[in-house]
């Protein structure tokens, strides 16, 4: 064949512009989708052997190569695989679309896109070159075809290109790329290894680059005949579980994860069926800095047949496991044009989920068979892993005898089945307490009856406890109850003989609790006499449907409006058998008194003052009468 122009498909331009300026957000991709093809060529190759041993000629170990020119300024990538005819080169490099460019442009910009597996479809990948080269030639023989079939196709990404006939002995394919003005970055062997270490190292072809020597003469490292292999070309994850040690498994994890201590716990899985996949997840040891930035994510790393596709599959684990590090692999996902992107389907949703059950069902086995271990976990990633109980109504149930919690028999590691297997003979609730740490809910006022008659209350001090509460409303059929909501009721705890007691003592009480109300209308909703109270004067709680104090305070401290201060007002709860509160009474003082009562009530359980010089003079006062 003579050298002949052709002409593209009519929008190519368009295509083309779109391909090397919107489509990939990373020049250096263009290697990987490269690398990416010549593996392909050489998996065909193999695929065609199969049938007809006769194909792989003299040269039976399939690998790629990559070598750069500096002084013609260019970058080639061979491969030994199965190579194109002309009419082969013709058809797959000349044309973008089988079923046309007017519908890979429609596919590319209409809703179809979404589901469009692109880059399978219309082999965007090779244009990838023209982000950076304003030039590309393929030279290229079909395995099986004599040496003067060989075929050169050249463009410059525009409207056309041109094919002609050459003699080339090598079977394969090389396809030059000759650089842009700007691009001489990537004529460096250093920066074409960092690149294929990235994104193409665990190719199972060997991908082999020419060595370098120091010459002294030039004072500078030359490049010499012999090949050397630039990545490991064997993927731990693809490997028999049986084959791998313990260490292997964790150095492969500070390798990906780039932490020096071995990770708490690994799960290593292949998955077969519809959606074929396998995966290997690290639970880290240690929580990193930045864990409660829930945008920056970087733990599962995508491959597609070992091809390195993204950092932060964020498609295939969920928000709440963000901590999680590993390796993900399918043999066939739907990307979008850029591979850059997961586009949402049956297959990634099956992923996901099947991904997020294996690591809950790692987290179960360390919960029950290493727990000093676990306990370890749940320092550094309980908070975060709390935030799925709202997120994840599927494996809520799971996740809820994940939680570990403080209470009033243990600082830590409580969980709910502990606590349901000590609850009380006739308790009907599970019973807690949020505050903004540990020492100001074990010191709180709401939580003296509960001691007073031994039942246990789970101490909630995570920010994100709040939150979690409003999704999880029982567990073991036992309902969550605040001690700070609403009036306390004991049920069967509580005799009959010590309801008819608080009964009569608020009927008596009453005179008091008017003035009271009076005193304190501007602050609280409602004043009234409680029995949860043993040692304190008094207390603050809301009622069963109000936010709670502890979640106000939050809000208000993240600048958000926040109803349970200033909004929704308090309610104050007084201990009529205080020495305190009974002489309220016959003092004379009343006004100040109940205005202390309150302030103090407030600050026992973590609120803050709104005129703090105010409860100073009034307590200035008193201790100057």
């Amino acid at each position: 064949m003579e050298k002949q122009t052709l002409s593209f498909q009519a929008e190519v331009k368009q295509i083309l512009h779109l391909v090397t300026h919107s489509l990939y957000s990373n020049k250096e991709i263009f290697l990987r989708e490269l690398v990416s093809n010549a593996s392909d060529a050489c998996d065909k190759l193999r695929f065609e052997a199969l049938d007809n041993a006769a194909l792989y000629e003299d040269t039976p170990n399939l690998e790629v190569r990559v070598w750069y020119d500096a002084a013609a300024k260019t970058i080639t990538i061979r491969d030994n695989g199965i190579g194109m005819s002309a009419d082969e080169a013709v058809a797959h490099l000349g044309t973008i679309a089988k079923s046309g460019t007017r519908d890979f442009m429609a596919k590319l910009q209409g809703e179809q896109k979404k589901d469009a597996n692109l880059i399978g479809q219309f082999g965007v990948g090779f244009y990838s070159g023209f982000i950076v080269a304003d030039r590309i030639t393929v030279e290229s023989r079909r395995a099986g075809h004599p040496a003067a079939d060989g075929v050169r196709w050249s463009s410059e990404g525009t409207g056309d290109f041109e094919v002609e006939t050459i003699s080339r002995l090598e079977r394969g394919t090389d396809v030059i790329l000759h650089l842009r003005e700007g691009e001489e970055e990537f004529l460096s062997p250093w920066k074409l290894k960092s690149v294929i270490s990235k994104y193409s190292d665990h190719i199972s072809l060997p991908i082999l680059m020419r060595k370098q020597k120091w010459d002294e003469e030039k004072k500078e490292q030359v490049d010499t005949d012999e090949w050397e292999t630039v990545n490991k070309a064997a993927a731990l994850w693809t490997r028999a579980k049986s084959d791998i040690t313990d260490a292997q498994y964790q150095e492969f994890y500070k390798q990906i994860s780039y932490d020096q201590d071995a990770p708490l716990a690994y799960t290593h899985n292949r998955v077969e069926g519809r959606t074929e996949y396998t995966q290997l997840l690290y639970v880290p040891a240690k929580a990193p800095f930045d864990l409660w930035n829930r945008d920056k994510r970087g733990g599962v790393k995508l491959y597609v047949k070992r091809v390195f596709i993204m950092d932060d599959a964020e498609a295939l684990m969920p928000v709440y496991l963000r901590f999680v590090k590993g390796v993900i692999d399918s043999a066939d996902l739907p990307l979008n044009v850029s591979r850059e992107l997961l586009q949402e389907s049956r297959d990634v949703k099956a992923i996901r989920e099947g991904s997020t059950k294996r690591v809950l069902s790692m987290l179960e086995d360390v919960a029950e068979n290493q727990r000093d271990k676990y306990a370890d976990f749940w320092r550094q990633f309980g908070a975060v892993l709390k935030e799925g109980v709202g997120e994840d109504h599927q494996n809520q149930e799971r996740l809820a005898k994940l939680l570990r919690f403080a209470s009033t028999a243990a600082d830590e590691g409580v969980s709910l089945e502990d606590y349901v297997k000590r609850m009380k003979d006739g308790q009907e609730a599970i019973y807690v307490l949020t505050a903004d740490n540990l020492a100001t809910a074990k010191s709180s006022p709401q939580l003296e009856i509960f001691r007073k008659k031994g039942i246990e209350v789970l101490l909630l001090t995570d920010r994100v406890d709040e939150w979690m509460l409003s999704h999880l409303f029982e567990f073991d059929g036992k309902p969550l109850q605040s001690v700070a909501k609403g009036g306390v009721d004991l049920g069967k705890l509580q005799d009959e003989a010590e309801k008819k007691q608080a009964e009569e003592t608020a009927e008596a009480f009453k005179p008091v609790l008017e003035k009271l109300k009076a005193a304190l209308k501007d602050r609280a909703k409602d004043v009234r006499t409680t029995t949860r109270l043993v040692d304190s004067p008094a207390c603050i709680v809301v009622d069963e449907g109000d936010m709670s104090s502890h979640l106000a305070r939050l809000l208000k401290q993240s600048g958000q409006s926040a109803p349970g201060i200033g909004g929704s007002k308090p309610i104050l709860e007084v201990n009529p058998e205080h020495a305190l509160v009974k002489r309220l009474d016959s003092d004379a003082r009343f006004d100040d008194l109940a205005q202390i009562l309150f302030d103090q009530a407030l600050l026992a359980e973590g609120g803050q003052l709104e005129d703090p010089a105010a409860y100073v003079a009034r307590v200035n006062r008193l201790l100057a009468a």
